[in-house]
């Protein structure tokens, strides 16, 4: 296994690629194969697992569920919470709801979605008594920008938040100008969703460009494992790309096994440049 690790919560160190779960558990006829991609990703180390109550309708945390029965231990179970359920008594049963659907009496780390209209100080209330009751192992957030992160830390407990989830990819790199920055001076890890873009021509185009395809054939890789290997060449960056077959979580597995050299990298800031000022928070 590749050095390319992430130190999460509690001193617990995870491989720079995790699996995502985004669009599994909406067709019964999938759900097989789904589950039986995600037992792969864990024999292959990929044992970060990112999922969500929005995700189908909690069908893709049904589908998590039947994937880690019989080796929950091995798995850092990562879940989310839609903003309208982020505070009081909702919160508790949308937690207990999650964990029923996972089969399991705890989540790793708990996400806030995206921010609704639940005050932080609420949120981070019902984080800390979910923890207190053993549901939840740590807490983070999701999809908030620079500033949003800034009255997070004015807000009482909110030093304690573990991570922030973000769309992060080649094409999408707004965070490298003030967010990253931030998390990596906190230490907070940050996790990339959407790391090869979405399905869509934005996707198609990244896979399909002439330079990406030429570092592929360079490394002898796949341009998604160049992609990969882009996103997660940061200090405390995860990737949790999702993958539906075995074979897809294999090529995603072995981007851990590519580090771009300074040529490579300098080929794509050419092709795709950082941004040299602040831009809203890129959200799918």
């Amino acid at each position: 296994m590749s050095e390319k690790t992430v130190t999460f919560v509690d001193n617990r160190v995870l491989p720079a690629i995790g699996q995502g779960t985004w669009y599994m558990g909406e067709k019964a006829s999938q759900r097989r194969q789904e589950s039986d991609a995600l037992r792969a990703g864990i024999e292959r180390g990929l044992t970060l697992i990112d999922t969500a109550e929005m995700y189908a309708e909690g069908g893709a945390e049904e589908v998590v569920g039947e994937a880690i029965k019989g080796q929950r231990d091995k798995v850092f179970l990562v879940s989310k919470v839609y903003p309208w359920n982020a505070g009081g008594q909702k919160g508790i049963a949308a937690c207990e709801a999650s964990l029923r659907r996972l089969g399991t009496d705890r989540i790793d780390l708990y996400l806030l979605h995206w921010r609704g209209n639940y005050p932080l100080e609420e949120t981070v209330g019902l984080m800390e008594t979910m923890q207190q009751q053993g549901k939840i192992g740590r807490w983070g957030v999701s999809n908030l920008d620079y500033a949003d992160m800034h009255e997070l830390w004015q807000t009482p407990g909110g030093h304690a938040c573990a991570t922030n989830q973000v769309l992060y990819h080649l094409a999408s790199r707004g965070i490298e100008y003030d967010l990253l920055p931030w998390c990596q001076q906190q230490n907070m890890p940050v996790m990339a969703y959407c790391p090869l873009a979405q399905a869509g021509r934005l996707r198609t185009g990244l896979m399909n460009h002439p330079v990406v395809n030429a570092i592929a054939r360079e490394y002898n890789a796949t341009a998604a494992q160049v992609l990969l290997a882009w996103v997660i060449r940061h200090r405390g960056v995860i990737a949790i790309p999702k993958a539906s077959t075995i074979a897809h979580v294999e090529e995603n597995a072995g981007a851990l096994e590519i580090s771009l050299s300074a040529e490579a990298l300098q080929q794509l800031d050419a092709a795709f440049p950082a941004p040299q000022q602040k831009t809203p928070l890129d959200v799918v």
